[in-house]
């Protein structure tokens, strides 16, 4: 079996990453702020989907200062979209500890960055490299698959002796030396040549070095663990018209979808049928009206997916209506800019 060091792997990375690595908004510059912002939007979500969300963001928020003068809640509404937004929530917390605690500059020491809520390891290594060029090992999903054809690693990479193996290699192979063009070259190798499916191994710089392609393992590694069918909840969504506009209200800033905006719902419970629930969910707001089914969505998210069944009601005046929580009665053409979260912007065309 060949062998190689860790010079033989940034060599090669580099020099393919001099010919072939991505144009990001986030590689034109070296602000902690911009490289920390990037790095937590792509938590789980594609670099494509990001771009636009990434340069909106600095509109609204140029400077970490910026960001930590926001409320919460607008920063979450900017982030609606964009999904598991606990990282919202975290990044604004992050901004107000550096601006309360650190005078406004970055940590730029492992420890440091990692003390930032929602900062782990990895994410403090990719900021640790990118924004201040010291060696600082990542391992996201591209680099962990990387890692895994690599050294053909025959294991669950999520389990502990694997997680352990890919930590030391991601330490052995960062470099002292360019640590910044490096945490990027790695990432997108990942990204765009050694994909989940079907990796281009002919365009690889490692393939020489990689073990799972000698031994016809590409197509194997990583290792699947096999997870459990997410559970399906149904609920209920209330489309509350008066006078012509619509009536939505916001999330609890705290918990799942915190801080974003929806309509009135309710889960489906034990014995009962979404009519039944709809009607509770009338009940409840101080209305004894007929809600009438107006379409059912389907949405998918981490740890669950979500039946939701639609239904349309009226309110002869809004004055009327128990609205409890912070509440707002919109236009239909005005709900399709709003802050909805996924589930409920897609029940817009339902209106």
């Amino acid at each position: 079996m060949f062998s190689f060091t860790p010079i033989d792997i940034s060599r090669k990375l580099l020099a393919w990453y001099g010919r072939a690595g991505r144009d990001l908004p986030w590689r034109r510059t070296r602000d902690p702020y911009r490289i920390w912002l990037s790095e937590v939007m792509l938590q789980q979500t594609g670099v494509e989907t990001v771009i636009p969300y990434y340069e909106r963001f600095l509109e609204a928020f140029p400077t970490v200062r910026a960001l930590a003068a926001a409320t919460a809640e607008e920063v979450v509404e900017r982030w609606a979209g964009l999904g598991y937004y606990s990282r919202a929530r975290n990044l604004h917390a992050a901004a107000q500890r550096v601006v309360n605690f650190n005078a406004g500059h970055f940590p730029d020491t492992l420890e440091g960055l990692m003390e930032l809520p929602g900062v782990g390891r990895s994410t403090a290594g990719a900021i640790l490299s990118i924004a201040f060029d010291r060696p600082g090992p990542i391992l996201d999903g591209n680099v962990r698959r990387v890692l895994c054809r690599l050294h053909a690693l025959k294991e669950d990479p999520r389990s502990g002796s694997g997680e352990k193996k890919l930590w030391a290699w991601a330490a052995e192979l960062t470099p002292i030396d360019r640590p910044h063009d490096y945490a990027q070259a790695i990432m997108d190798l990942g990204a765009t040549v050694c994909t989940p499916r079907s990796p281009e191994c002919g365009d690889c710089p490692l393939q020489t070095c990689c073990r799972a392609r000698s031994l016809g393992l590409e197509e194997e590694l990583p290792l699947r663990s096999g997870g459990k069918k997410a559970p399906t909840r149904v609920q209920v969504a209330l489309l509350l018209f008066s006078q012509g506009r619509c009536m939505v209200r916001r999330r609890p800033l705290s918990g799942m979808l915190g801080g974003l905006w929806e309509f009135p719902s309710a889960a489906v419970s034990e014995g009962e049928t979404p009519g039944m629930a709809a009607s509770r969910l009338l009940k409840n707001l101080g209305l004894a009206s007929e809600p009438r089914p107006a379409g059912e969505i389907a949405h998918i998210y981490s740890h669950f997916r979500l039946d939701l069944r639609l239904y349309r009601a009226e309110a002869e005046q809004m004055f009327k209506v128990a609205e409890g929580e912070e509440s707002r009665w919109l236009l239909p053409a005005e709900l399709v800019a709003w802050p909805l979260h996924g589930a409920h912007k897609k029940a817009v065309k339902h209106l």
